[in-house]
Order: structure tokens, then sequence, then C-alpha cells
């Protein structure tokens, strides 16, 4: 199979037209760090990827603004962005490898989305290319844009099966002067999930707060007892604040906690890195019917505690198929985000929704053949 990685956003367009036009199925991404993720592609005919789509084309620190080729890996983007004391807080999973295309086409985030929001959130504006070769910018360089229907947040979640994800402009934040992460030990789930209750209901609101099962917080490294872990940011004033509401807490600084946050980042990767055949089960639910699934899973399971999502890892493909069947009995939605390579004839997305429809029907506007990454977002698309 023949592997193109076209250098700028012209030449992506002009390579997908060409291989469009051809009839050719194309396997689309950057460094294919989330290729067990969203569904097995399909056997394509040509792998093009946006990996040496890498340049700075507009930077505005005084702005909080940044233009970037979504080949650019999100490692780099971080350690350029906090020479100037910034930072996109995505926090995506595959942090070290991941590029931007691949985190915004993955709709990928972290710990502190309950603070900063999601890639739609800090996405204002996008270039992209399509298989009819045009190159279509949505959006701007300014943080509120209302020039129209902004087309580009439609490519956020979308696994590169509508147009190649070119150049992003994100805005930035500021990085708080000082960090701390605080780590709470319980022997029970309803002991966490409390705390979790009363800290939510409290006036400190941490930037993040994750729960991890027992087995969970071993995989991290931690104790293998129910873990809340809460990051918090600011001045030495907010941060003498945190020790004084959690003076039980171990509390973690400097490389140990960035070490810890990056092991909760690149949670599911490195699960999956260890067990070939194994399976991430994404699962939402309300913040009441949350414990009563978790109560459920004995495997790993990491816990947006502020947002109601969590991932399970199943060693086996089968185990997480099996656990998805009883989804709907404990009040939840979930999905096989990412299993083996194959996992051809499985189920991964039991339940797509009433919005599945108007998704088909965008997938043809943007890609009438059905020829970018077939299979993906679990064989629907």
């Amino acid at each position: 199979m023949d592997v193109l990685f076209p250098t700028t956003p012209k030449e992506m367009a002009e390579t997908l037209r060409e291989n469009a036009a051809a009839g050719r199925l194309i396997n689309l991404g950057g460094a294919f760090s989330k290729a067990r993720m969203g569904g097995p592609i399909a056997n394509a005919d040509v792998t093009i990827s946006a990996a040496h789509l890498t340049r700075v084309l507009q930077y505005e620190p005084r702005d909080l603004t940044i233009s970037v080729e979504a080949g650019m890996r999100f490692a780099d983007l971080k350690a350029l962005l906090a020479k100037d004391g910034q930072m996109v807080p995505l926090d995506p999973p595959a942090l070290d490898s991941a590029t931007l295309g691949g985190v915004l086409a993955s709709n990928g985030s972290g710990p502190r989305r309950r603070l900063y929001g999601t890639a739609r959130d800090l996405v204002i504006g996008m270039r992209y290319a399509t298989v009819e070769g045009k190159l279509v910018q949505s959006g701007g360089m300014v943080v509120k844009n209302v020039a129209g229907l902004d087309t580009g947040k439609l490519l956020i979640g979308s696994f590169g099966t509508l147009a190649a994800i070119t150049v992003v402009n994100f805005k930035l934040t500021p990085i708080p002067a000082f960090s701390r992460t605080f780590l709470l030990d319980f022997d029970s789930l309803d002991q966490a999930y409390a705390e979790r209750t009363r800290i939510l209901e409290g006036v400190l609101q941490p930037a993040a707060i994750d729960l991890l099962n027992p087995a969970g917080a071993a995989h991290v490294g931690q104790a293998p007892r129910w873990l809340l872990a809460l990051e918090a940011g600011g001045n030495t004033g907010v941060i003498g604040r945190y020790k004084q509401a959690f003076p039980q807490a171990r509390t973690l600084e400097g490389a140990v906690e960035e070490e810890f946050w990056h092991n909760i980042c690149d949670f599911a990767p490195a699960f999956l890195a260890g067990h070939e055949q194994g399976a991430i089960v994404r699962l939402s639910a309300t913040f009441t019917a949350m414990p009563k699934a978790l109560k459920t899973l004995d495997v790993p399971t990491l816990c947006r505690a502020g947002n109601g999502v969590a991932w399970a890892a199943f060693p086996q493909l089968a185990q997480a198929s099996a656990w998805l069947g009883q989804a709907p009995r404990l009040e939840t939605t979930a999905v096989i985000e990412s299993g083996p390579a194959n996992r051809e004839n499985l189920v991964q997305w039991p339940g797509p929704g009433p919005d599945f429809a108007i998704m088909e029907k965008i997938k043809v506007m943007f890609d009438p053949d059905r020829l970018l990454n077939r299979g993906r977002l679990y064989g629907r698309l």
C-alpha cells in the first residue's frame, strides 16, 4: 500500500482529490496513535498522513491565539506554548505521540475538561481539505467569531471520515502560577462518591476531579484503593485553601505531579499497549446512576467524576462485549471505544441514537463515495 505524506495544506487537498477521483479507499490520519479507536478501517488502497504538516503559521501570545498545522504533535505544541506561560488544556490520550489533527478527529480531552471544556470550546478556526480537492476555511483567529456556520466543528470527533484537518486555530489559556494535586484514598466507592459530591457542592472547584477504582489506581501506580484525584491551580492563597480543606490528602507537586497526570491521560493507551486483545469501554451516566455502573466493574476504571464519563479497561474483547450488554439496565450509555485490530462482526456502538440519520447525510455531503476511513465510527459510517 502507498503511504503519502503531503507537506502543505494545498498538497493535501490535491492528494485527496487525485486518489478520490481514482476511487481508491483512503486510510487518513496523522501519527495513527488512535488506530484502535472507533472501529477498524476497511482494507485501504492508500494511506495519507498529515504528519509532515508541522508549521506554526501565526502565534500571538498577547492575543492568546495560535494557528498551527494539524500534523504537529500535541507534545510539541505544549512545549512551545509553555515558554510563554500558555497552554491548550486538552490533556488528550497518547499525548506524547498524538498529532493535533488526531486529537481533534478523535475529540480527545482529559482531566481538566470540566474547567476548560473540550476541543469544540478551544478551537476558534480550522482549515480542512476535502475529497474534491478544496481547502475550506472555517472560523478565524478571534475568540468571538460569528462569521457564519462553523463547519469545521463537524470534523471534531469524525475520525477522519469527512475530510482532512490541515490547520487549527486555538484560543489559549494562561498556565496557573502554582499547581498542586491532592489524592484522597477511600475503602469504598460510597465513601469516595460522597466526598466527590461534597466537593462539587462546595466553594473550591478543582480543575480536575478524577475517580479511580482500586484496579484503576494500581494501573496508574497508586495503592489499590478507591482514589479521588483533585488538581488545583492558582496563586499561593488558593493552594493554601485547598491544603486546609484536605489536610488528610497526599499532595503531589512538580515532576511527581506531572507524571501522575501523564499516567491518567494515558490510562487507556497504556492499558492497550499491554493487552493486545484488550478493549476500552466508554460509558456515560447521570451523577446518580454512575455509582451503580462503577460497582459492576472490577477491571481498571477511570471516571471523570465531574462530568459523568468513565472508561473501563477489559483485558479481553469478549469481556467488554458482555458488559456492554448490561449497560441499558444500569441506566448507562456505552460504546466499545477501542479494541483489537480484528473485531469484525462485533456491535461496538449498539445505540447511535436519533441523530444518526443526520450523521449519515453529513457523511454523504463530504464523502459521497465513502472513501475516507471506511469502517471507522464503529462500522456505521
